[in-house]
């Protein structure tokens, strides 16, 4: 590969210096000159939610274009506090703050600088992975960590602690952060790397210990743009377990849909799709034209207002029956686009609407190796209660993230929507996070809209030590967000 460095100009604003006095190592301290200056804010309170519609809550949103503007904006935030936001894919409350102040992070959006060499990209922290695939695929580099949308920032991607189909090989987005620039409530711009407390906590930290304004990625190579994927069907949970035990080992990301309606003998009835970034050698001749051609399609959106109760179990049932049927029994070496293999919600905007008004809950745990019974349950048991979940995925884990309030932990981590307007369904969540944390497992903060603060410290060991750094590095609760105030974190 031929060395390149790709540098876009910073704006102006950026390039002035910092005033005040002399930072200490590693921290650039930015004063309080002009608090409001160039910051693009909402004169009234605007409704927010999360991807799942649910639960709206007022907030004043600040828009900064700079990391001044950034700091100026928190120092702004009031007795509430600020929490960071990005594009709005956290399908709960963790970028929602009600009767406070919300950065929306969007405006921080360059990619500073490329080594195509080295396989490392700098960017702002609201650079979208969307961007950062229409920048680094054509130099023959992909992000190393993508989850089920490419319309997520960078910033977002730490703070979740994201993962992918590749987990079980590349673990989480954190792993492949080389450094990040954190401004936290004291005003400073830290620089913090990996093997650090402060690292530690941020990385799936929910945006609590401070606004991320810039991180250091190490990347992917590929040869193309496309993908060599091996589809087939397994008939029961059992199966699909076995398989993926069996041979995840051979691909670089996996993952299968499971049909959470079926139930007796073809309970857990899954299809299995897994795969790796071709190489230019299994393109056709056309294709070698333009090998790391991005041509994401886009299809239209849904209606702003869909029905209730289109997506009831009759509806899903069909659609889980069609779609399971269609699946080949065993293919091998298909050649599928990126944006096919990783994303295909993504073009269909706004597809959140189809669960209509009144929103939907994203429920996603994971319980370790060993507690495979335990899985088997939870799967009997949301068959049994009918769940009308048609985006039902189960994935391996590998080793478990440095976060401390990452998600990931070595297991199986199933996902799944439900519409919010399901009879019972708060209560019945609530007795499968009971039997999640009874078998040592765990929900995703990043989906969740509804768990209970006690279960949480059973899931998450080292939640008192997050606590613990947050009340010495924002005593006052700077940062805080609807997530926050509901789990007590």
């Amino acid at each position: 590969m031929a060395a390149e460095t790709v540098t876009e100009p910073p704006p102006a604003a950026a390039a002035e210096p910092p005033p005040g006095a002399e930072p200490p190592p590693g921290a650039e301290v930015l004063d309080d000159a002009g608090v409001l200056d160039g910051v693009e804010v909402l004169d009234d309170a605007e409704p927010l939610t999360g991807w799942g519609r649910t639960a709206p809550t007022l907030a004043r949103v600040y828009r900064p274009r700079t990391p001044r503007e950034a700091a100026a904006a928190v120092r702004a935030g009031g007795a509430r506090g600020s929490i960071a936001r990005g594009l709005g894919r956290a399908y709960g409350d963790a970028a929602q703050n009600a009767g406070g102040s919300v950065l929306d992070m969007t405006g921080l959006d360059r990619v500073r600088t490329v080594d195509a060499v080295a396989g490392l990209v700098v960017c702002d922290a609201g650079v979208s992975l969307h961007r950062l695939m229409e920048v680094l695929l054509p130099l023959g580099w992909f992000v190393p960590v993508t989850p089920g949308t490419r319309y997520v920032t960078v910033g977002g991607a730490i703070g979740a602690d994201i993962h992918g189909k590749n987990h079980h090989v590349s673990g989480s987005f954190s792993r492949h952060v080389a450094s990040l620039e954190l401004l936290t409530a004291d005003g400073r711009v830290r620089t913090v790397v990996p093997g650090t407390d402060l690292f530690d906590a941020t990385a799936g930290g929910m945006g609590l210990t401070g606004v991320i304004l810039s991180a250091t990625l190490r990347l992917l190579p590929v040869e193309t743009s496309l993908m060599t994927v091996d589809t087939e069907r397994a008939t029961d949970l059992d199966d699909l377990m076995a398989r993926l035990t069996a041979d995840d080992h051979r691909y670089r990301y996996s993952v299968a849909w499971i049909d959470l309606l079926a139930r007796g003998a073809a309970t857990g009835r899954s299809v299995l799709t897994r795969g790796d970034h071709a190489p230019y050698a299994a393109l056709p001749r056309r294709a070698r034209r333009a090998p790391l051609a991005f041509r994401p399609g886009r299809l239209p959106a849904p209606p702003a207002l869909l029905p209730e109760g289109l997506l009831g179990r009759t509806t899903v049932g069909v659609f889980n029956e069609l779609w399971y049927r269609r699946a080949p029994l065993r293919r091998t070496g298909e050649l599928q686009r990126l944006a096919t293999f990783f994303h295909p919600l993504d073009g269909v905007p706004h597809w959140n609407r189809v669960y209509g008004r009144g929103g939907f809950v994203q429920y996603q745990f994971v319980v370790g190796y060993g507690r495979e019974e335990t899985l088997r349950r939870v799967v009997r048991r949301i068959a049994r209660r009918g769940c009308p979940s048609f985006l039902a995925v189960l994935k391996r884990f590998g080793e478990g993230d440095p976060g401390w309030l990452s998600f990931p932990m070595p297991g199986w981590t199933l996902a799944l929507d439900i519409p919010a307007g399901l009879t019972g369904l708060g209560a019945f969540l609530d007795e499968l996070d009971e039997e999640v944390a009874a078998a040592g497992g765990r929900v995703y903060l990043a989906k969740d809209s509804r768990l209970r603060p006690d279960v949480l410290h059973t899931m998450y060991p080292r939640l008192a030590d997050f606590q613990a750094l947050r009340a010495e590095l924002d005593p006052r609760s700077v940062f805080t967000s609807d997530l926050s105030r509901r789990l007590a974190l």
